[in-house]
């Protein structure tokens, strides 16, 4: 898809629009409700289906499918990085009322430094076309990891702070408590970070490592700069509601892990495959029709069975809890018949 330098600005201010709309009826901090999450996350989904939609009608049906496919993608793997800012909001008892400050500053962070890894992923793939053989094999070797991951006992998890994180910390210190929304304040004639601010930054850095795969991802289905941008900036800006709206369900995804793992393995086939078509093998490639299939029928088979896993999991609690109530009395009664 051929993209004017006008386009890209016109894009980016719509963005950038949409941001300031969305800071500017939230710039009060305050607890987000389930209905006010759920408003916002429509909008997102709704703005991001008439961008799609816009793109087929002016641009390319092609397009219009890779932006698609691309969104997907990208909104389904980043729900994974939802458990990892439940653990990092917990790490660093971050109020209520200040976790959206917190998450739209984050998110903005990640928008900036992924587009600096579009840009160079992108001039990359244009002047070295075997780097879709590195791409493909990370990508298999990711959904081997997180099958590995899933399988592994996380329930004692928790965050830990990179060295970056922490030189940062060291650097500039850290106050002992949150002040509102102040990123910075003035400790003993010394300007030092709030609490907010740490949190802020591990956001942003944290979402950074998961576009390590993210973004390899999205170009294993397009290779238009536009549209890896685009699908990741509406993929991440509608991340902040979700979290609210989806937080407390997070735990029942059991199976989201084993789904995502399936899609990276399936678009790292998928590089590989282009990789030797541009290497002159006649290899079948994948379309991005039967691409955003796949994707869907994972998520959709992943959403179902992990609702089964739940339900079967609930219903052998039930049961033990039974037992154990029902034995509570005979034991009673045994204990006094002995006596």
């Amino acid at each position: 898809m051929d993209v004017s330098w006008t386009l890209w600005a016109l894009t980016i201010f719509g963005l950038s629009a949409l941001i300031a709309v969305d800071f500017f009826i939230g710039r009060k901090p305050h607890d987000v409700s389930t209905k006010e999450a759920g408003i916002w996350t429509i909008v997102w989904i709704v703005l991001a289906i008439l961008f799609g939609a816009g793109l087929a009608v002016f641009g390319e049906t092609q397009a219009s499918g890779e932006f698609f496919a691309g969104f997907i993608t990208e909104k389904s793997l980043s729900v994974d990085n939802l458990f990892v800012f439940v653990l990092i909001m917990a790490k660093f008892s971050v109020p209520s009322h200040l976790q959206q400050r917190v998450l739209l500053i984050g998110v903005l962070i990640a928008l900036v430094l992924r587009a600096i890894f579009i840009a160079a992923g992108a001039a990359v793939i244009a002047n070295f076309s075997w780097v879709f053989y590195i791409f493909g094999a990370f990508l298999i070797y990711t959904a081997w990891k997180l099958i590995q991951e899933a399988r592994a006992d996380e329930e004692d998890e928790e965050f830990e702070e990179n060295r970056l994180l922490k030189s940062i910390e060291h650097r500039y210190g850290v106050a002992d408590k949150y002040h509102g929304t102040k990123l910075f304040i003035q400790n003993n004639g010394k300007r030092v970070l709030t609490p907010l601010m740490v949190v802020m930054l591990a956001i942003g850095m944290t979402d950074v490592l998961f576009a390590l795969d993210s973004i390899p991802a999205i170009f294993g289905l397009t290779q238009d700069p536009y549209i890896v941008f685009t699908a990741n900036a509406f993929a991440l800006m509608g991340l902040r509601q979700l979290y609210f709206l989806i937080g407390g369900l997070l735990k029942k995804l059991v199976h989201l892990s084993y789904g995502l793992s399936v899609i990276l393995g399936f678009i790292g086939v998928k590089l590989v495959l282009h990789a030797l078509h541009e290497s002159g093998v006649h290899v079948p490639e994948i379309s991005i029709p039967f691409s955003l299939s796949v994707i869907c029928g994972v998520l959709v088979i992943t959403t179902i069975t992990s609702l089964i896993a739940n339900k079967k999991r609930a219903a052998a609690e039930a049961e033990e809890t039974a037992k154990a109530e029902a034995a509570g009395p005979a034991d009673e009664e045994s204990k006094s018949v002995s006596s």
